[in-house]
């Protein structure tokens, strides 16, 4: 059974401690890495290819500028947020959505799909 792969990259030290202490002892999650440096979180995420990155929740409204490139560049991880003093969390994921229809092979068809323009493509 392949374990969950989580990158720690929490601030303060006391939440990063307490991260640690809840997920280290499981036997089904492996820290593959851990920082206070925010600088360093996307050579980590890199180098490490962690399933889920823990990282700190500024404001609970605002969500942390660095997930979305995160989730842009590995839309495979997914994030959870966590908000020490407000005791919240928020967890990000990305979602792609392939959708298709049916197109003729035809001039217009293929302009209009390059176009993006597809609903002027009768089926």
């Amino acid at each position: 059974m392949q374990k969950i792969r989580v990158l720690v990259a929490n601030r303060p030290r006391l939440m990063k401690d307490l991260v640690l202490a809840t997920i280290g002892d499981q036997p089904d999650i492996e820290v593959v890495g851990e920082t206070q440096d925010e600088a360093e979180i996307t050579e980590l995420v890199e180098r490490t290819r962690p399933h889920y990155l823990i990282i700190a929740l500024e404001d609970p409204e605002v969500r942390p500028g660095l997930s979305g490139f995160l989730l842009g560049r590995y839309p495979e991880m997914k994030i959870l947020a966590l908000a020490a003093e407000r005791n919240r969390g928020i967890f990000y994921w990305a979602f792609v959505d392939i959708r298709s229809m049916h197109v003729e092979s035809s001039e217009q068809s293929i302009l209009s799909v390059l176009r993006n323009r597809p609903e002027l493509v009768e089926t």
